[in-house]
């Protein structure tokens, strides 16, 4: 079996593993994507060149949200904080 060389994960998983990776124990979170645009003139495979539009990502992270969406993960449920000491802990740390 050959091995994979591309794997994608759906909005709200990805939500939760940058949940999980932060720390974070409560509210609704989703992600988001933070793009730039830049116009170039471009020529594809020897073709005249064209006004373009490039649109880089600059940055992926995750917003507070009011309520819950469809595209929204509730920090409590997928990373339940493990008890009072720890949140303590991390509250001295910040």
């Amino acid at each position: 079996m050959a091995d994979a060389s591309q794997y994608t994960i759906p909005y709200r998983e990805l939500a939760e593993v940058m949940i999980k990776y932060l720390d974070i124990h409560e509210g609704f979170w989703s992600v988001f994507f933070k793009f730039g645009i830049n116009g170039v003139n471009l020529s594809l495979n020897d073709s005249p060149f064209v006004p373009s539009a490039i649109v880089p990502i600059l940055q992926v992270g995750i917003n507070r949200e009011a309520e819950m969406t469809p595209l929204t993960v509730d920090a409590a449920q997928v990373n339940p904080a493990k008890g009072a000491s720890k949140q303590s802990k991390n509250k001295t740390k910040k």
